[in-house]
């Protein structure tokens, strides 16, 4: 199975709230979103074709594995007292760097190999919705269905500390902690990045 048919196959199983067809439909139509063949980055974690696909599943999987198997995350309750629910997990892992789709594009750059330069492929960034990061994944989700408060501040705090200007540090550290599911997703993003892919040689 493809990475794109498995994403297809978690997202209608599990992703089923009204706007929901209508965000998988913009997603898997190339003329509108790259979302398949979209690198995760230009240069370190799935910087190459596929990348962005195969990242949100590999975070998918942690998240599972994170969620189901800890006794800290069996625990865990959502900002109303319930367990998290299947939907809830599948919405943040697999759309949490929707800021990433029409992000990217492939261009040339020289590079030395063994003293001789060549053209190579490379990844460049040209942002046509400049609206950060995690909360530009939570605009472009908002315009097809409705995020839980919860979803919403695990998808906008995913990169936990690593983003955000110093004096955002407090709202970043409080919404981790208000909001376990947030904690979870940037533990998952992170096993996922680090260990899951890690940085092409």
């Amino acid at each position: 199975m493809s990475d794109r048919e498995r994403f297809v196959e978690i997202f209608r199983k599990n992703i089923r709230r009204e706007g929901a067809d209508a965000l998988l439909e913009w997603l898997c139509n190339p003329v509108q979103s790259d979302f398949f063949t979209a690198p995760a980055s230009t240069r370190f974690h799935g910087s190459v074709r596929g990348g962005l696909c195969a990242h949100s599943l590999n975070v998918y999987d942690c998240l599972c594995d994170f969620m189901h198997n800890t006794e800290l995350c069996r625990s865990l309750r959502d900002s109303a007292g319930n367990p998290y629910t299947e939907e809830s997990i599948a919405i943040a892992a697999l759309l949490h760097d929707l800021c990433k789709v029409n992000f990217y594009v492939e261009t040339t750059r020289n590079v030395k190999v063994n003293g001789v330069w060549e053209s190579v492929p490379y990844f460049s960034i040209n942002d046509q919705l400049p609206y950060g990061h995690g909360e530009k994944s939570v605009y472009i989700i908002s315009g097809f269905m409705k995020l839980t408060r919860d979803e919403a501040f695990a998808i906008r705090y995913h990169m936990g500390f690593s983003a955000g200007a110093p004096e955002d540090r407090g709202s970043i550290g409080s919404s981790l902690e208000k909001f376990p599911l947030a904690y979870a997703l940037v533990a998952a993003d992170m096993a996922a990045s680090y260990f899951k892919e890690g940085t092409p040689q």
